[in-house]
């Protein structure tokens, strides 16, 4: 799911996904073992509410104990929960001083509180990993900022010179200090390098375009907010546009010492979107709600957060928050029916998307996001037609439009309405021709049809070229060489996507039918037996037993597909 706040893009595609683990609290689990185990337990699922839960009794059986006390401390913070977090925050540094994030809250309570040389004493003491040191001297900067101080501000953020990478993080604290500060000419040079280096952030381009408006340069700001929308649209940049043009002068970009803090922590928190570092996005984001920022932009982004963790329940509860008034609350609609479809409420999911449509019938994101769930509950005869009414509103479509002509065609490739589906596949790729899961499903759809085989053979190469660790993309181009009759590129090609995706049971299938070919028959057997242990689905069990129990029929014979369905892809 792409999340608004996390990319420029704001289609969503919509993939499996089971929800976390159905845990319930159980109170008769109240040894300090049981607690902890299943609170473990609850934590690896990232249910937070649950491991806090359980932690919590065996912190009572086991009082002072320093790995529960710091494990409650951080699930109390992901949850948001401030007051509980601060308190435990003091209990975890009276065994462990340099825990980051209890330094990290304590300091930014102490911001938040006024008090900024006792919030700087706790931020320095943090500042002992790269992410440590990036966090603490933005903070730190902040809370000269909130004293005045420009000089001592500019100084601390001069300590990011240590590493090249934190060079855009400076740059834009520079240009937002010296504005709120009120150094024009300081903030304007900043905003300019900020911009050059990032002029595709979201917050890079209100913030400057907020700078040049409120100095009457309101067609300057104009021309930064046009540049952003022709990439990428969005609600918050189109909102802007539409005032500089009324030539509405909007309010400071931040109007306090605690925004700006809260800024660096949404500007750290945007950054980190892979498994490892989600959680501590998290974190931050929790930790600059309690700042008091843009409740819009923060509860968008704690949705954003909670969706890349899978928390459906957690992000649909974000985006109700973000408010009624903002220019973000039709996007926290569409997010919330994405929500909705992966907790198995199809119905609502579909009935708000209808009726943001209804509000709204020029709503392209709505309208492909529609198109997106009738697709992800295998409804394609409604699916096309959604994506065709999405098309009907471009009248002249750029590269970033690529995937609702790629969805299209999926969709009408599965009613078998093959012309309409090619030339919608092409369609993408003209518009973004290196697209590997574009490349991967025309070719292989073209090699299941015998159609231009050389052109398709060469598409399912790029793909796999374009993307060499993607398991399904060179299971496709094993499965090209398997049906032109070339079972040694078979083999070599399926076995690298075993290895990619030992658990898929097709995959495995797929590998024991090169091998089969190639004569190899124990080790297709075990293949065989390997996709049928993988819970394949019930018309894929049935073919596959069958050849356990009858082998292969000679290639002479026409090769049946090892799927009626189409290629699976990431994209």
């Amino acid at each position: 799911m792409t999340a608004l706040l996390r990319t420029a893009l704001t289609g969503l595609l919509l993939v499996s996904a089971s929800a976390t683990a159905a845990l319930a609290y159980d109170p008769a689990l109240s040894s300090a073992s049981g607690s902890y185990l299943a609170g473990r337990s609850a934590a690896k699922a990232r249910d937070n509410d649950l491991a806090s839960d359980y932690l919590s009794d065996a912190l009572k059986a086991d009082s002072g104990n320093p790995v529960l006390t710091e494990k409650i401390f951080l699930l109390e913070l992901a949850d948001g929960n401030m007051p509980k977090a601060e308190e435990f925050a003091a209990e975890v540094l009276k065994f462990n001083s340099q825990q980051r994030m209890a330094r990290i809250v304590l300091g930014a309570m102490d911001l938040k509180a006024g008090h900024y040389e006792e919030a700087r004493k706790n931020f320095e003491q943090s500042a002992y990993t790269p992410i440590g040191e990036l966090t603490s001297w933005l903070l730190t900067a902040w809370s000269y900022a909130g004293e005045g101080q420009l000089t001592p501000a500019l100084k601390a953020l001069d300590r990011l010179d240590s590493n090249e990478s934190f060079a855009n993080f400076k740059a834009f604290h520079q240009a937002l200090i010296a504005d709120y500060l009120g150094n024009d000419l300081r903030a304007e040079a900043a905003y300019k390098k900020a911009y050059e280096a990032a002029s595709g952030s979201l917050r890079v381009v209100q913030a400057y375009g907020n700078f040049l408006d409120r100095h009457g340069r309101g067609p300057e700001a104009q021309t930064l907010y046009r540049a952003f929308i022709a990439q990428d649209g969005n609600p918050l940049i189109e909102a802007a546009l539409a005032d500089s043009l009324k030539g509405v002068k909007p309010k400071p970009f931040i109007t306090s010492a605690n925004e700006g803090a809260a800024e660096a922590l949404f500007s750290l928190a945007t950054s980190m979107t892979d498994d490892q570092s989600i959680d501590v996005a998290l974190l931050y984001t929790q930790l600059g709600i309690s700042m008091g920022t843009e409740e819009d932009v923060m509860y968008t982004l704690l949705g954003d957060t909670y969706e890349t963790m899978k928390r459906y329940d957690k992000a649909l509860a974000a985006y109700q928050k973000v408010p009624a008034a903002s220019p973000l609350r039709v996007n926290a609609d569409m997010e919330e029916a994405v929500c909705l479809q992966h907790l198995d409420r199809k119905d609502d999911a579909l009935a708000k998307l209808k009726g943001i449509i209804a509000a709204d019938p020029k709503n392209f994101d709505a309208i492909v996001t529609l198109g997106n769930l009738y697709r992800a509950n295998e409804d394609f005869a409604n699916a096309a037609p959604v994506y065709e009414q999405a098309i009907a509103l471009l009248p002249n479509p750029g590269p970033g439009n690529w995937r609702v002509f790629y969805y299209a065609g999926i969709s009408n490739e599965r009613l078998n309405k093959w012309d309409v589906a090619e030339k919608h596949f092409r369609k993408a790729l003209e518009l973004s021709p290196n697209e590997s899961s574009v490349l991967n499903y025309l070719g292989y759809s073209m090699i299941e049809k015998k159609i231009n085989l050389p052109e398709a053979l060469d598409m399912v190469k790029k793909a796999a070229d374009l993307k060499p660790n993607d398991g399904y993309i060179i299971d496709s181009l094993g499965w090209a060489y398997f049906q032109l009759g070339d079972y040694d590129q078979a083999v070599t090609y399926s076995e690298k996507a075993v290895e990619l995706l030992p658990a898929d049971p097709i995959i495995a299938e797929h590998l024991g039918d090169a091998y089969w070919r190639v004569g190899r028959t124990l080790e297709a057997k075990f293949q065989w037996q390997h996709a049928k242990d993988n819970k394949p689905e019930p018309d894929d069990l049935k073919r596959i037993e069958d050849k356990l129990k009858n082998g292969m029929p000679p290639p002479a014979q026409p090769v049946t597909p090892a799927q009626n369905a189409a290629p699976k892809t990431n994209g």
